[in-house]
């Protein structure tokens, strides 16, 4: 960890601030990617045959962000209480 003169802690501040961006930066990605698509595969999925249903960048995109769901839905059930 961390820490400056005064003793605060610095790094878990950033580690939050980062688990809270992941799924939203997936999600925008998944978007973009979905949207500059022309029918061609993605060249890191050339290796998929087409039509694959995993073999997509997009559906790549949105599991990621579908894993790095749990802080904000952490957040929003601590919310209820």
């Amino acid at each position: 960890m961390a820490f400056f003169a005064s003793g605060k802690r610095v790094m878990p501040d950033i580690a939050n601030g980062l688990r809270f961006a992941a799924a939203p930066t997936f999600a925008l990605m998944a978007v973009l990617n979905a949207m500059a698509r022309d029918g061609r595969a993605d060249p890191i999925c050339s290796a998929m045959p087409p039509g694959a249903p995993l073999g997509d960048m997009t559906v790549m995109y949105l599991l990621m962000c579908a894993f790095h769901l749990v802080p904000w839905l952490k957040r929003i059930g601590g919310f209820r209480r």
